[in-house]
C-alpha cells in the first residue's frame, strides 16, 4: 500500500525551491516528514501555491491518479490558496465540488480517499487569542466527508490545539522565524510574518498526528487486548 499526498505548500516537500532564508532552517510541509513515521511508501505530490483547481489544471492530479493501485490511500488537503479565489473556489462551491471529484476519482482507481482540513495559521491577536483563519473551508471538508462517507483528519483543530497548548511564544519554534530567533539568527520582516509554513519541528508534529490518524482509520490496533485489567482502577 502506498500513501499519496495531494495538497499545497503546508503538505509539500522541501525540494520545490522554497527556503526559509537560512541554510540550516528548512521550510517544509508535514508531508515531508510522514514517510519516517509510517510503514508504507509515501509519494508526496503536493506543491506550493496549489488550489484544488490548479492541482488539476497543471496535471498533478492526473499524474497522481495514474500511479494509484487498489488499496492505496490518498490524503487530500487544500484550502489555504482556494480561499484566495472566493468566486471560483468558494468553500461550498468550487472548492467542495473539486474535492468531491478527487474523492470519486480516487475511489474509481481502487484507492481510499482521506480528506484533511487545512492546518491553521499561527495568528495570535493583540489580546493573545488565536484567530480563526480559514472561515468556512474546514467545515466544508467535514460536511463533505460526512456526505460521502470519507474519513476526515481534522488538522485545523489539531494545529489550533497545538499552538494554544504551547502558547504564543513557544509555538513560534514550529515556524522558521521562531527557529531562527531561537538559534540567534537574523529574522527579516518577510520571514517574521510567515506563520503558515513549518520548519522541521512543526512539520514533524503534524505528520505524527497524521500517522496516528491513518493507523486509526486502518483499524491497525483494533484487535489489541484492552489493558484495563492491568492498570490501576479509577
Amino acid at each position: 500500500m502506498t500513501i499519496h499526498l495531494a495538497g499545497d505548500s503546508t503538505v509539500a516537500p522541501t525540494d520545490d525551491g522554497r527556503t526559509s532564508g537560512h541554510d540550516t532552517i528548512p521550510l517544509l510541509g508535514w508531508g515531508d516528514e510522514l514517510a519516517a513515521l509510517v510503514d508504507a511508501e509515501v509519494r508526496n505530490h503536493a506543491i506550493g501555491g496549489a488550489t484544488t483547481a490548479s492541482f488539476r489544471a497543471e496535471g498533478r492530479w492526473d499524474a497522481l491518479v495514474a500511479q494509484l493501485r487498489p488499496g492505496d490511500t490518498v490524503v487530500i488537503q487544500f484550502g489555504h490558496n482556494d480561499q484566495k479565489e472566493p468566486e471560483e473556489l468558494a468553500a461550498d462551491g468550487g472548492y467542495r465540488r473539486r474535492l468531491a471529484d478527487f474523492v470519486a476519482e480516487a475511489r474509481a482507481a481502487g484507492a481510499r480517499p482521506v480528506l484533511a482540513t487545512s492546518v491553521e495559521r499561527r495568528l495570535f491577536g493583540d489580546d493573545g487569542a488565536l484567530r480563526w483563519s480559514h472561515g468556512p473551508y474546514p467545515a466544508a471538508v467535514r460536511a463533505l466527508g460526512d456526505e460521502l462517507d470519507v474519513p476526515v483528519i481534522d488538522l485545523t483543530v489539531l494545529t489550533r490545539w497545538l499552538y494554544r497548548w504551547l502558547g504564543e511564544e513557544a509555538s513560534a519554534a514550529l515556524f522558521p522565524h521562531g527557529a531562527a530567533a531561537k538559534a540567534g539568527l537574523p529574522v527579516d520582516d518577510a520571514l517574521g510574518k510567515d506563520n503558515t509554513h513549518f520548519t522541521t519541528a512543526g512539520a514533524r508534529a503534524v505528520a505524527a498526528y497524521v500517522a496516528e490518524a491513518l493507523a486509526s482509520i486502518d483499524g491497525a490496533h483494533d484487535g489489541a487486548e484492552p489493558l484495563g485489567a492491568w492498570v490501576v482502577q479509577p
